[in-house]
């Protein structure tokens, strides 16, 4: 594994990135965009199981998250201009960077919960440049409720500052999604069945952070940006995208937002799209009992959109 840094878009903030290499020749690039309240690192299984495979898997911690923030106080901060280009900008320089390094080589991404919503976004930007794309454990949301939900938190920063840490807006985030488990005794266990993964996520303190105001107006702006029209139509038409989620993952509605994240794709005219739900899987399904199959599927559609270009 090799650790690298670069000046971020804001001019302010050092990016931590990870690159996961094979042993051999590789035969292709997966580049993972970390979800809310993670980082990279937590990608290390899923990125070995990959270079196994030939892939060469690599990542950065977003601004305010992981080793990219500056300390605890940083957490869940992004940048002071609440740009959400910014951070799109972060995934692009690392994107650059390695397919200079890995040139002809098929290039991927995929992007988890939040980072999903980033990558939505990035692919109508970038995706002709991407050999295809993987949408894990997204949703949607319509534009009042998102439009109201930036409003709100504006008006709570404008109280407390972009840097408060509002129980109000996570509550608004977050607050039903543990309701169909809350006899588990986590408000985690939505992440997961696995009661393992709930433990160590809840143990780890790059997990378990409130989000501030400026992270909640970068996230409601990148879920309202992926779910626009103009966004879903500017994805190339020929760009193979793959939803995938649990079908009891309450960000994507219990799969009902990922289908419709996924026909919005289709009536758009982007005809390279799949989805699979995993029947009674939760939000974080790299790390729940179905791991092995979702890596197998993924793998497969690596595998088969691996044309070198």
């Amino acid at each position: 594994m090799e650790e690298i840094t670069y000046l971020s878009a804001d001019k302010k903030s050092t990016i931590h990135a990870v690159i996961w290499r094979p042993e051999g020749e590789a035969c292709g690039v997966v580049q993972i965009i970390h979800g809310m309240c993670e980082y990279i690192e937590r990608y290390a299984p899923f990125a070995q199981f990959l270079t196994g495979k030939g892939y060469i898997v690599c990542g950065e911690d977003h601004a305010g998250h992981g080793k990219s923030a500056s300390g605890d106080d940083n957490l869940g901060y992004f940048n002071d201009e609440r740009s959400l280009e910014m951070v799109l900008a972060d995934i692009r320089f690392l994107h650059q960077r390695v397919k200079k390094e890995t040139e002809g080589l098929p290039y991927f991404i995929l992007g988890h919960s939040m980072g999903s919503f980033f990558c939505r976004n990035y692919i109508a930007k970038y995706g002709a440049e991407l050999s295809g794309a993987v949408v894990m454990g997204t949703g949607n949301k319509g534009k009042l409720l998102l439009s109201t939900a930036l409003c709100l938190t504006r008006m709570n920063a404008a109280f407390k500052g972009w840097d408060n840490r509002s129980k109000f807006i996570d509550s608004l985030a977050f607050g039903a999604y543990n309701k169909r488990f809350k006899d588990e005794n986590s408000s985690h266990s939505w992440l997961s069945v696995d009661k393992n993964n709930v433990n160590v996520y809840e143990a780890d303190k790059f997990c378990t952070f409130r989000f501030t105001d400026n992270g909640f107006y970068i996230l409601f702006s990148a879920i309202k940006g992926a779910c626009a029209g103009k966004t879903i139509k500017a994805v190339p038409k020929n760009l193979p995208v793959y939803f995938v989620a649990g079908d009891s993952d309450p960000v994507g509605d219990y799969g009902k937002g990922v289908k419709k994240s996924y026909v919005k794709l289709k009536k758009a005219g982007v005809h390279r799209v799949d989805i699979k739900l995993y029947k009674g899987a939760r939000h974080e399904i790299l790390n729940d009992f179905c791991k092995d199959e979702v890596q197998a599927d993924l793998l497969d559609f690596f595998t088969k959109n691996s044309t070198r270009s």
